[in-house]
This record gives structure tokens, sequence and C-alpha cells, in this order.
């Protein structure tokens, strides 16, 4: 909708808030975004979802910086879900140096940074969704939540998810999905469920316990019919397929997980023909391109709102009839969908992505008391200065980060090994060079509930193999065969990589330790993040460890860590770490 200047000072008025604009320190000549231009949307049919994925317990606004390099098959690779820097600013023709390419980029990011201040934050959502929900009418807004939302932060571990639930209550989450959840195990999860004031919903998951009353029956509701402005809405729950393979079994052990399609399609149809909802949502964490999938495969599915591979994408994509959204990560966007439904057919839709500023939106004043009193537990710990950085500490890229590589060298300090490994996992944080690190940041990367790094022994043979298994789960040309999640990181060791070659084939001069790999070599190899250590020998159990008190005594040792942005990785097929579709380079 367009606003008025009456109509904003209106809201303005409603909200306790004023004309706030980015800092005057902004460079001379730079575009002045308002929250009436955040707001801004063209009000359209008699519904709004409201979505929300892959926040990662970030209840305070933070930096993230998008991946500089973001590859898969060569049949992928340019696509939405595969998109980023020039090429994803040249495919949503973003202007250069506004706010959607500092939210949407890894372009210039830390001048933006300086420019437009962090992202995301609760107390700033619930200042939008407020917004929303007063000029749509709260009856008409449902707001859902696609999961990876209870794990990622110091105190998500600390308070075994409570404190973010907690916060989606405030927030008013009506219906969500999950996946990182998960591994809290199946006791605490149901526990939190029982907190929850939203609708938690699969119909993926099934019980596999010969000897439980769940066996083969559904864990969670498949479904929730919801009624908003006079229409129904039929929303089927999809989380993450892959979760007892990408995770520790023992946390869902007797769940079973999957993609079932067939019993999607069932499901669909019963709402449609049983039940007679105006529109059929999928609210999924199968990720952006496997959704893609999802809608070539399964028909009769109005709207996908999609989640888990973090993708900002401010254009919906429309695969045989079906709307397909996703709403980034880390708190930084909330989608907007107003939907106009009736007589059991979708009429019309309008979508926009509205970027979380936290210096634009002014924070709800309920939400800072809320997230003061989250932290105030852990406050000291989490407020501790460990050191600072030299450069830019960052997370996301397909096959290295700076942050990830300062984990792999505070691992191979400790634990005196060949080679670490470090797990692809896409949420984090960003530290701009020059800033303090925080205890509160290295949880940021490493809070997860088996955190412990592992030393042990293994045959340079099973190195090369491993690492030839990860790729092609990350570049396979098949979508549904993407179990998320980026290349492993390692320490101590490089490589060379062809995308597009087979499986088994992908990956050339195999380096640790600045020597070729000796495949019958035994090599001593710490990991955390995954089950590793059990298809290795001789366990040196007295190093066994926690990578977050690992990786918080080594910053401490260093004061000023100075970790080089030159990746360990040479990609052979590409000269781009963002190729546009259909070629090997940067247009």
């Amino acid at each position: 909708m367009e606003v008025s200047r009456r109509d904003f000072m209106h809201i303005c008025a409603i909200f306790g808030i004023g004309m706030a604009t980015i800092s005057s320190a902004a460079p001379r000549g730079a575009a002045q975004i308002s929250l009436k231009d955040i707001f801004s949307f063209k009000d359209t049919g008699n519904f709004t979802l409201l979505h929300m994925c892959d926040l990662h317990a970030h209840l305070k606004p933070l930096f993230w910086r998008e991946p500089s390099t973001l590859i898969s098959a060569p049949n992928l690779v340019g696509t939405p879900g595969f998109l980023c820097g020039d090429a994803f600013a040249k495919h949503y023709g973003l202007e250069p140096s506004s706010l959607d390419a500092y939210f949407d980029t890894h372009i210039d990011f830390e001048s933006l940074a300086k420019k437009f201040g962090k992202m995301g934050g609760v107390a700033h959502i619930k200042t939008v969704l407020d917004h929303v929900r007063k000029t749509r009418g709260a009856d008409n807004v449902l707001f859902l939540d696609s999961g990876d939302t209870w794990q990622g932060t110091g105190v998500a571990l600390k308070s075994n998810g409570e404190a973010i639930v907690k916060a989606q209550n405030y927030l008013g989450v009506d219906v969500m999905v999950g996946h990182w959840e998960f591994t809290y195990g199946k006791k605490r999860v149901k526990e939190l469920i029982g907190m929850l004031d939203a609708k938690f919903i699969s119909q993926n998951i099934i019980g596999d316990d010969s000897f439980s009353d769940e066996f083969e029956e559904l864990i969670f509701e498949p479904y929730t019919i919801e009624e908003r402005g006079g229409a129904k809405i039929g929303i089927i729950g999809q989380s993450f397929p892959f979760t007892s393979t990408a995770n520790p079994k023992e946390f869902t052990q007797g769940w079973s997980f999957g993609l079932r399609l067939e019993s999607l399609q069932e499901y669909v149809n019963e709402l449609k023909d049983e039940h007679k909802v105006d529109c059929v949502v999928l609210l999924s964490h199968d990720g952006f391109s496997v959704d893609q999938e999802v809608a070539r495969k399964v028909q009769g599915i109005d709207f996908i709102l999609s989640g888990h591979t973090h993708d900002p994408s401010p254009m919906p994509i429309v695969i045989d009839g079906t709307v397909i959204v996703i709403a980034g990560s880390h708190g930084k966007y909330i989608g907007r969908l107003d939907i106009d439904a009736k007589n059991g057919k979708v009429n019309n839709y309008e979508y926009k992505l509205i970027p979380i500023a936290s210096n634009i939106i002014p924070a709800d004043p309920a939400g800072v008391k809320l997230v003061d009193e989250l932290y105030a537990p852990y406050a000291a710990e989490m407020s501790e200065v460990l050191g600072k950085t030299k450069n830019i500490l960052y997370k996301r890229d397909t096959f290295f980060s700076t942050f990830d590589q300062l984990i792999n060298d505070a691992i191979l300090d400790e634990m005196k090994c060949d080679i670490s490994f470090t797990p692809g996992y896409r949420w984090g944080t960003t530290v701009l060079a020059g800033e303090n690190i925080l205890m509160d940041n290295v949880y940021e990367m490493c809070g997860i509930t088996y955190p412990n790094v592992y030393t042990f022994e293994l045959e340079g043979n099973k190195i090369a193999k491993l690492l030839e298994d990860i790729a092609d789960n990350v570049f396979n040309e098949n979508p549904l065969y993407q179990q998320g999640g980026d290349m492993s990181r390692l320490g101590g060791a490089t490589y060379d990589i062809t995308v597009g070659n087979p499986n088994g084939k992908r990956i050339t001069n195999l380096k640790i330790g600045g020597k070729n790999i000796d495949l019958k070599k035994i090599y001593i190899v710490s990991s955390w993040g995954g089950n590793l250590q059990n298809a290795g020998s001789n366990l040196q159990k007295a190093k066994t460890r926690a990578v977050y008190d690992v990786v918080r005594d080594y910053i401490k040792r260093k004061k000023v860590v100075d970790v080089s942005n030159k990746g360990n990785v040479k990609l052979v097929d590409f000269d781009c770490g963002c190729p546009t579709k259909g070629s090997r380079s940067c247009d």
C-alpha cells in the first residue's frame, strides 16, 4: 500500500515511534531510507501471511554477511537458491550500495554495515508485525515460522530452548515446523511445544519403533485449518526430511523422517476435497531448491513458505501454479504475503520481503525488556570480551569462511592434530574488522547440544572418501539428494574441486600439512558437530572438550586474531564464486 504522510504519522503515533531514518553519519548522497519505505506495501486480498524462517535463536540485532561463493551442480548454479553477489544483484535488479544490496549480498559489506547498521532483533521484528496486524486487522493475519528457531545462540543453549519459545510467544507465532529444534531431544521438544502458544505441525515424521505406542503413527498433527479474512486456509507442516541423518540419530531415535511426497499429496487432496479450503499452504523446512522440486511433483499446493537454506528471495518463484517464497535467515527479514482467496480458489497475491533494519525500525520496548530478562542469567558470560579480530569474521560460503577457519585454527592449536573438520553449518554471525569478539559470538558459531571436539586416528583413504561423500551431498545435481549444509571446512589441509565431475571424482590435489595425502597413512584427526569419530580409531578421550571452550581459550591466548580471507579450496571448473546461470564466470 502507498502510505500518505498523514497516515504514516498516524501509524507512528499508534506505535509511539518517530520518523526514523538511517544515521546522519551516512555518506553524502546516500539514499535516505525511512520507516515509510520499509512499511510501504500494496494491500491485496482478504488475509495476510507473515513468514519467518531460520531465526537460529538470534533475539538481538546482528551483522550477517551473505556468501561470496555459492556453488552447486552445474545444472543448478546461478538459479534461485544458488545466487550470490553480483549474480544475485543482477537477477533481482538491486541498486548498488542500497539497503537491499547490503541485506542480500556480500558486496561492500563492511562499508555498508557502517552505513546501515545491524539487522534483525525480535524487538524490531515485533514493531513490523504490530504494524501489519494494525493495518490489516489482527483477525486477518497469520504468522508462520518455518523452523530452525530454537537453536543457534548461547541463550538458547543455556536455557535449553525455553528463552526462544518465550520470544516466539511474544512475537505471536501461530504455526511452526522444525529441524534443529529436534537436537534438544524428543522429550525436551515435547516440553517446549507444551510451552509454545503456536501449533507445531509435521506430516513427515512417523514413529518407527515397533515397541512404542507411536509406531507407524504421526508424531504431530499433519496440518491445521485456520480461518482469516473469511477464508479457510489449510496449512501442512513439513519438517526437515533429513533430520535423522544430518544430526545424531539419538536425538530422534524412534522417529522416522522423510520427504513423504505421497502422503503430502494425500493431505493436499484432503484439504481441498473434504475440507473445502480456499488456499493450501505448505509450511516447509525442506530447503529452497528442494521445495522447487516438491512443487513439480505435488499438485494443488498454492503457496510454499520455505526454509532451511537461508536464501533471501525478493521475488516469489512460481512452478506449475505453486508460489514459493523464502525469508532469509537470522531475523533479517519478515516475509509478507497478502492473498485474495475465496470459493476454493486463489485469485491474487502480493509479496514483499520486509528488511528488519534495526537502525531504522524502532524497537518495541516490551521486546527490549524481554530480551534483557532472557539474557540476564547469562549476561556476564555472554558479554565477556575474549579478544579482537584484525579482519572480518564471517560464516557463510560454500567452501570456506573466516569464522570457521578461526575454529579450525583453535582446534589445531589445542589438539595438535594433522587435520581438523568443522561442519558446514549455515548459521552463525559476523564480526566486523577491528571489533571485539564476545563469548556470545563464539556461542553463535558453536552453540549446539553435541559440541565435543573428538581427536582420533583415521586412514588417508577414509579421509579422501569422506570428502567425496560430502561433496556428493552438497553438489548433487538432484536437489532431492542434497541434505543441506555447505562443504565441511578443513584445517591443516587444501584441495582442488571440480564440482561438475561425477561422484567420487570431484576432489584432487588433496594435501595435509602441505604434503600430498598418503592414502595408507594414519592421520590424527579432530572433528566436532558430527559422527566422524565413529569412523576412526584410538579416540584420545582425555582431549575431548566442548568446541566453544576450545575457541574461547584460543582467542584469549591470541588476544588479536588475524584470519586471512584466502581460502584453502581451489575451484577448478568455475572462475567466479557467484556465477550466473549457464556460465562458469561472473558476467
